[in-house]
């Protein structure tokens, strides 16, 4: 059998979206979050009944009829009851899932001055609170800005109530109405945002190219010199692309992306032409919703958006070093399985080969966002790995 035929050793270093890392608190709060929701911002009865087609209304206008929304549409209170009830709801179920997978090194460690844009309800702040337990005992700062008023109140609102429940002491919470751009007197030292680059986008007829030049100087106008960064937007093409735009220029000012890229080469996903239209891959990533709280599932049916999967893009970036074991191949999975020839199956992943192929034996299973490592011997014989004709992507056997 050729060298190349040999399958590689390898070992999966993390799932990226392992509900078991959830804490088990936070898991109930999210089980009972419109309950939350209620004793901060009750709704009656008839409110209650006509929340479905509530959100089914917000739906098309964040859709298909977004270019009628109003810029402060958060500050109706349909609107924005109707969207806490539901997006804010499952975007904690997304985040925190993503969080608490992600490594501690990506997060404040002490007191620290942090920063999260078009904070909304503050769903960030939250998920980061509920995943994290570690970080509920430390002394933040965080400066949340959207600009909606209305949003932001509710927000830390709902962040209170979860620290009672929780029984744990509250960060301090400093609002600030206005845009991407506005002036805070502090620099941050740990700085987030989620689904605002997105909105942004669609705001704007200008390429990602253009607009992405301007979100990066405006970041490290608000960052300090070692901040830690964070950005989690919807995982559609256009706002992958915007991602992989960041994490070029993260890369030539010496940061390191510490997730979810395995390395610091060429982006192979990075939505090129995915946004426009044609055939191309982008970085994102979903996991099932099954182990989805059980009131929002149902909820979901009720207005109409069931929901069998959550989709998410991300980058992480610091300035630590990042943690390489031995001189082996770091992969990440991007796609869920599909079935190849003689009963064998694979899943896209990237690497520092570029878009790679794992062909695997069907009893194998991997999930989106798992990474892998690749042993040290079997990388020495990549220049000659097969390419898959499809796909053009290097093809790993294990």
């Amino acid at each position: 059998m050729d060298n190349m035929e040999k399958k590689a050793a390898y070992k999966k270093l993390l799932e990226q979206f392992n509900v078991d890392s959830v804490p088990a608190d936070a898991k109930k709060i999210l089980d009972h979050f419109d309950e939350i929701i209620q004793g901060v911002r009750p709704l009656n009865s008839k409110q209650l009944q006509q929340l479905p087609q509530n959100i089914k209304a917000l739906s098309h206008q964040l859709t298909d009829m977004r270019s009628e929304r109003r810029l402060g549409y958060m500050n109706e209170t349909v609107q924005l009851s109707s969207y806490v009830r539901y997006y804010t709801w499952w975007n904690l179920v997304r985040l925190t899932r993503l969080f608490a997978n992600l490594p501690s090194e990506l997060f404040p460690s002490g007191p620290a001055v942090c920063l999260d844009m078009g904070s909304g309800p503050l769903t960030v702040i939250n998920a980061l609170y509920l995943a994290r337990p570690e970080l509920r005992k430390l002394e933040l700062t965080w400066y949340c800005v959207d600009v909606s008023s209305n949003s932001l109140a509710l927000g830390e609102d709902i962040f209170l109530s979860l620290a009672a429940k929780l029984k744990a002491s509250p960060w301090k919470i400093i609002r600030v109405k206005g845009s991407f751009g506005v002036s805070l007197k502090q620099k941050a030292d740990f700085v987030t945002c989620a689904n605002m680059l997105n909105e942004l986008d669609q705001a704007s007829t200008m390429p990602p190219e253009f607009q992405t030049k301007k979100y990066y100087e405006q970041f490290m106008h608000y960052a300090s010199k070692e901040a830690s960064f964070i950005l989690v937007e919807p995982g559609i093409p256009k706002a992958a692309r915007t991602l992989s735009l960041l994490r070029e220029r993260f890369i030539k000012d010496d940061f390191y992306i510490k997730a979810p890229c395995p390395h610091s080469q060429d982006c192979p996903m990075n939505g090129f032409k995915s946004y426009t239209g044609s055939k191309n891959k982008w970085c994102n990533f979903a996991f099932s919703t099954t182990d989805a709280p059980a009131r929002l599932l149902k909820l979901s049916e009720l207005a109409k958006l069931p929901k069998e999967r959550a989709t998410l893009s991300f980058i992480c970036a610091g300035k630590n070093k990042n943690l390489q074991e031995d001189d082996g191949l770091l992969c990440r999975i991007t796609s869920d399985e599909f079935y190849l020839p003689a009963r064998k199956k694979g899943y896209y992943a990237c690497s520092e080969l570029g878009l790679t192929l794992i062909n695997c034996s069907q009893e194998k299973s991997f999930n989106s966002g798992d990474l892998l490592f690749i042993n040290a011997d079997f990388k020495r014989k990549m220049p000659d790995l097969p390419i898959d004709k499809k796909s053009g992507a290097k093809i790993i056997k294990l």
